[in-house]
């Protein structure tokens, strides 16, 4: 940022970061931190940068912040930095789940058998749970494999989601936290609850995923 702005625009700050997602769990809270520090640099320091210019420094930083930066619903290729937002996108009740290990996304990729693999098909026209849910079914995550022969947990986790009734279950990023689909809200806090008495030890949080309208921005 002080490359692209200079030094004269772009006095010391001091940043106090509160985490509360896991380390290296395939999430991207670093991402999303480094995201919202370039955020709230540009506002802090009055920044006149557009967004693909920001877009350009965060990518420098890692290959998912162009889209932590859009931080909204999108389909992102490439390396992640190709993103396309999505015009609309229901709020899915989502929980996740960390069994308390931390995963190299560095040892995952090295453990990739094949980095050679189809292109991600095509959303669904109509956008709603049980369109979404048929539709990741045609889909997956090519590193699941990979992370798994690393760290069993990942498994243990997927099938304690699948145990708790989501509707559909898959490792997020490179790991280890898994993802589980419900059709509601309440349904979702219902199995965090069910999910944490069984492993008290584990990361478990019940969310929804940011709805977007038509015409909304």
């Amino acid at each position: 940022m002080r490359r692209e702005a200079g030094a004269q625009h772009t006095p010391p700050v001091a940043i106090r970061l509160e985490k509360n997602l896991p380390v290296a769990s395939g999430v991207g809270g670093g991402s999303s931190d480094a995201a919202a520090a370039l955020n709230g640099l540009t506002r802090l320091w009055k920044l006149d940068i557009d967004a693909s210019s920001l877009a350009r420094i965060g990518l420098s930083l890692g290959a998912d912040l162009p889209m932590c930066l859009k931080a909204k619903p999108l389909v992102a290729r490439g390396i992640g930095d190709e993103v396309s937002p999505l015009p609309a996108f229901p709020s899915l009740g989502l929980v996740l789940v960390n069994p308390g290990v931390a995963v190299s996304t560095p040892d995952v990729f090295k453990a990739l058998s094949s980095r050679d693999n189809e292109a991600l098909p095509p959303l669904p026209k109509r956008l709603d749970f049980h369109a979404i849910r048929n539709w990741l079914e045609t889909t997956r995550n090519d590193l699941e494999v990979a992370a798994r022969s690393i760290q069993p947990a990942v498994g243990e986790t997927l099938k304690a989601l699948k145990r708790a009734d989501a509707a559909f279950a898959r490792m997020s990023g490179s790991g280890a936290t898994c993802f589980g689909l419900f059709e509601t809200g309440n349904v979702a806090k219902r199995a965090a609850i069910e999910i944490r008495a069984r492993h008290p030890d584990w990361f478990v949080a019940a969310t929804r995923s940011m709805e977007v309208s038509d015409g909304q921005d």
